[in-house]
């Protein structure tokens, strides 16, 4: 099911199934009987069947268009409307409304996918407005998601025929759109990679340049002194492989049967991938990646320009997949059989002198945007190191500031100390003295103040002394005194 996805909606680049091998048996068994000898060509062993591993189309939606194909599969409705279904039919969307019929299961399933997806956009648009610094700007991620063609942004929620429909019509068109953008961006590699060498001149000496230039050359010669390249898809060609990859006798080359020594995931179609393997023995004629003068990335795009040469000839229903019809209806025209020589990169430039003049240009203006920019960025640095350097005077002060206050407060809150003296304080004492001294002013002049005399006995005497102590807080026997004070002998009043 797979394979028919993968080959009727352009999705060749998608998945492989191995529940088609009931679907090539099919084919196989309605194919004519080969006519050879069945004694010089061995069948491969058949090994148990593994469905191929996924391959990546490339496609920034890769992993979604794959979870969607493989659950659509499980469905028997909607495998059996695909395998009834042809390509016109699919890219007008008739394939898309039998999305209403499948099993509740693979529906929800498939709205979990679309809400995994949308989660995804939003999440790819935020991290991108974080990288231009739009933190703070509100994101409008509707409008943002209008972007993204292969979904309908408008139902995040569930997946529905307009969905499906989308995919299917995005997936076409962005696949068809996949070689050309493989171009430029090999033009564009060919075009830096002169202007480099062409700047890597400038910086030698007249000798060393003119040594630099001939060695150039020496390795443009040494690289188109290869053996002849086949024309791609020409009887020779395929003959090559007969023999040297397949090791069969190319007298017994039989069509049919390379055809299914080649369909390597047995769908009874040639994809990108099998027809661009059947060039690597071309390719190993003119690159060798242990030599200095083959580019790897030049076979890559040469593989590239081979099979779309071939596609354009042999595709009849242009949906990029051969079939084994129009594989053989190919092998007796003319140019099978007396192919035209094939021009190889080295013959054909991928540029042309004013692409090259453009690009130069171009590359100038990039350098003085980014001159500029790193002038701007310069004067911001300089700019938040001066404004750092007020932060931190503007912290000094402020700590100091800080400091200011609390010795203030320091001074200003807290009471001097009590003066203490070794063992009991004596608190009152200079305030007794004082009231003492303001009533003896307080007498008139020239009188004299009669002593109070208390009369007592030598016991009572000691109690009263005992009391007065102890009201002044003072120490009540000689053992309380402070040292080196001895308590004073009562005094005592005897009558007269």
């Amino acid at each position: 099911m797979k394979s028919m996805i993968h080959n009727k909606m352009c999705w060749s680049r998608a998945l492989d199934t191995g529940w088609l091998l009931l679907l090539v048996q099919l084919l196989c068994s309605e194919a004519l009987p080969i006519s050879m000898d069945k004694t010089k060509v061995q069948e491969p062993e058949k090994q148990p069947e593994e469905p191929p591993a996924s391959v990546d189309t490339g496609l920034h939606y890769d992993r979604y268009l794959r979870e969607v194909i493989d659950f659509l599969e499980k469905d028997q409705h909607f495998r059996e409307k695909l395998h009834n279904t042809d390509m016109e039919d699919i890219k007008q969307g008739k394939l898309a409304k039998e999305l209403d019929f499948v099993s509740h299961h693979v529906r929800t399933k498939l709205d979990e996918l679309k809400r995994q997806e949308v989660s995804r956009l939003r999440t790819l648009i935020k991290a991108k407005q974080d990288l231009e610094g739009g933190n703070d700007i509100a994101v409008d991620h509707q409008a943002l998601l209008k972007q993204f063609e292969y979904l309908n942004h408008m139902n995040p929620h569930t997946f529905e025929v307009d969905d499906l429909d989308r995919l299917i019509k995005s997936a076409t068109k962005d696949l068809e759109n996949f070689d050309k953008e493989r171009h430029e961006e090999f033009k564009k590699y060919e075009m830096l990679k002169e202007h480099d060498r062409q700047e890597h001149l400038k910086t030698l000496e007249d000798d060393e340049r003119i040594k630099e230039e001939d060695h150039f050359v020496e390795l443009k010669k040494k690289h188109a002194d290869h053996p002849k390249v086949n024309h791609p898809g020409s009887q020779n060609q395929l003959k090559e492989v007969w023999e040297e990859g397949d090791g069969l006798d190319p007298e017994d080359f039989d069509p049919k049967t390379f055809f299914k020594l080649h369909d390597t995931n047995g769908d009874g179609y040639f994809d990108d991938q099998e027809l661009e393997a059947l060039f690597t023995k071309e390719l190993e004629k003119i690159y060798d990646p242990t030599n200095e003068e083959d580019d790897m990335v030049e076979m890559e795009e040469e593989r590239l320009r081979m099979r779309e040469h071939v596609m354009n000839e042999v595709d009849s229903n242009k949906d990029r997949l051969v079939s084994l019809d129009e594989f053989l209806v190919a092998t007796k025209k003319k140019e099978f059989l007396e192919p035209d020589s094939w021009e190889t990169l080295e013959q054909n430039q991928a540029y042309t002198d004013e692409e090259m003049r453009e690009f130069e240009e171009h590359l100038v203006q990039q350098e003085e945007d980014l001159n500029q920019k790193t002038v701007d960025l310069q004067k911001q640095r300089e700019e938040l190191e001066r404004q750092q350097e007020q932060l931190n005077s503007q912290k000094i002060e402020l700590q100091q500031a800080v400091e200011h206050m609390e010795k203030l407060k320091t001074q200003n809150v807290e009471p001097p100390p009590d003066v203490h003296v070794e063992g009991n304080a004596i608190p009152e004492m200079q305030e007794f003295d004082n009231q003492l001294h303001l009533e003896q002013e307080a007498q008139p002049q020239g009188h004299e103040p009669a002593p109070i005399v208390q009369h007592f006995t030598p016991q009572e005497d000691h109690e009263q002394q005992h009391k007065d102590l102890a009201q002044l807080g003072l120490p009540q026997t000689h053992q309380d005194l402070p040292p080196g004070h001895q308590e004073a002998a009562p005094v005592q009043h005897n009558q007269p």
